[in-house]
């Protein structure tokens, strides 16, 4: 639907369905659909590749709502796009067995890429996809046929960047150039304790500029005409990751703009009934007007026509490239076949388990061509490295070792984002003593049922010189108290 009274439209029924769903819930975050729901509605509308239902479409463009806070309105803006989310599904969101709870499951809900909800997750995993990505279309792309061609956008909140595992992800994606990551920031200056400027006086346009980032600002961010052009000047970005600052304002448009009461609690039916008003909307509760069904019809046939286009690509090359047609098609299907078990090596005599490991990976690397991994700074104490396999950078995408620096919260969220991705078997080691600086992460990729493979070393008590600092003591018991590990 183009044409700014269209546009307005489909905003305001995700504004109004977000806030409904959170009124008869009695609970849930009003401040952030009323202040992006624009955002997220021009992401899909100019930009988004996808299919709503096909939704694990392999080279869909993937959306990443890092402020997993807004879910309402995330949910809202997958119904008006046609994913399969009815309006009896917003009815009972953050109740039990919905498939709208109040954070969003990327294995619950379809259209839902991550897990989202502890801020700066979501900014981690998509550094994650944007590597799948690359790494993908360098390994399975031929000439005439992009098959992965496809970009990663995040919607990310003050919080996710006051988050420090958004300046680590951050820092690794400026480093390697991932040019098809587009996060746009949500710039509303308002937190649950109040201002932003409580905590935080940093510049973080330079803090992304210092990253490596290409940074943009949108002053006014509901600018729809501006904002679609700081990001198509992203799209035509080829060297660097990009960063869209746009100036917005919690609770937009309602009694509490700007008030931090808006962030997460129901603004209650007075209010909710002023805002309506005050954008000529019907009272009536989780109203659909008859052209935003219509564009839902639309962008249901849309996706297919789209997905169908891709497919007719895919088919020809099959015809060409047969053997690496299948391994994409198995590898998106967790299907890493049985050879790579029948190159396990066998251990007589004793031998370090981290030595036995090592010997392992290189083993059966040669067998797992889409097993990629590496570790925080740390490989040769925890072999790690495949040999022979070079390194991954941006000038390397081929590489099949991630060097993540002393980041192990990153090295986490990006692990996470690859297994989200899908096609990808990701790996990544450290001493089991800091599995305490990416627990969050481990988390979050048990709840998500994610196949991701840690290496922790080092792992006795016996380490010794290194002293209590690095005795694990406590890890082991509290690494299975996490359910599905």
């Amino acid at each position: 639907m183009s044409g700014k009274i269209g546009d307005e439209v489909v905003i305001n029924t995700i504004r109004f369905l977000s806030l409904d769903q959170i009124e008869r819930a009695k609970s849930g975050h009003p401040g952030m659909p009323l202040g992006a729901s624009h955002i997220a509605y021009l992401i899909f509308d100019r930009f988004l590749k996808f299919n709503p239902k096909n939704p694990r479409w392999i080279d869909r463009d993937r959306f990443v709502l890092s402020a997993g806070h807004a879910s309402a309105m995330l949910y809202a803006t997958l119904f008006v796009n046609g994913y399969d989310i009815t309006i009896e599904d917003l009815k009972r969101f953050r109740q039990l067995d919905s498939i709208t709870p109040g954070h969003p499951e990327s294995q619950l809900t379809p259209g839902v890429e991550t897990t989202t909800g502890p801020l700066g997750q979501g900014f981690g995993n998509s550094v994650g996809m944007a590597i799948a990505e690359k790494y993908l279309s360098s390994y399975f792309n031929r000439e005439g046929f992009k098959i992965i061609d496809h970009y990663t956008y995040v919607l990310a909140s003050d919080g996710d960047l006051m988050e420090g595992v958004s300046s680590e992800a951050g820092a690794l994606a400026g480093h390697l150039r991932l040019h098809k990551l587009i996060v746009i920031w949500d710039n509303n200056r308002v937190s649950i304790d109040g201002p932003t400027s409580l905590t935080w006086s940093e510049n973080v346009l330079e803090r992304f500029e210092a990253l490596g980032w290409h940074v943009q600002e949108v002053e006014d961010g509901y600018d729809l005409d501006a904002l679609e052009k700081a990001i198509r000047r992203a799209r035509e970005e080829t060297d660097r990751p990009s960063f869209i600052a746009a100036r917005t304002h919690l609770g937009y448009g309602s009694p509490l703009q700007n008030n931090c009461k808006a962030h997460g609690a129901p603004l209650g039916k007075e209010a909710v009934i002023e805002t309506k008003k005050r954008f000529g909307w019907p009272l009536e509760e989780f109203y659909v007007p008859e052209e935003v069904w219509e564009y839902r019809r639309r962008r249901i046939e849309e996706g297919r026509r789209r997905e169908e286009e891709w497919r007719k690509l895919f088919e020809k090359y099959r015809e060409r490239y047969p053997d690496l047609a299948e391994l994409l098609i198995k590898a998106f299907n967790r299907d890493w076949g049985e050879e790579y078990r029948r190159h396990l090596p066998r251990f007589e005599e004793p031998i370090a388990t981290r030595k036995a490991s090592g010997k392992v990976l290189n083993a059966i690397a040669g067998y797992l061509p889409l097993m990629i991994g590496g570790s925080a700074d740390l490989t040769e104490s925890t072999n790690t490295y495949l040999k022979g396999f070079g390194d991954f950078q941006a000038d390397n995408p081929l590489g099949r070792n991630i060097h993540y620096g002393v980041r192990e919260h990153a090295m986490g969220a990006i692990m996470n984002g690859m297994a989200y991705h899908g096609g990808i078997l990701p790996y990544g080691g450290t001493f089991l003593v800091f599995s305490d600086y990416m627990r969050p992460t481990i988390r979050m990729a048990a709840m998500a049922g994610l196949q991701v493979i840690y290496v922790f070393t080092h792992d006795s008590l016996w380490i010794g010189q290194d002293g209590p600092t690095h005795q694990p003591v406590e890890q082991l018991s509290s690494l299975r108290l996490i359910p599905n590990l």
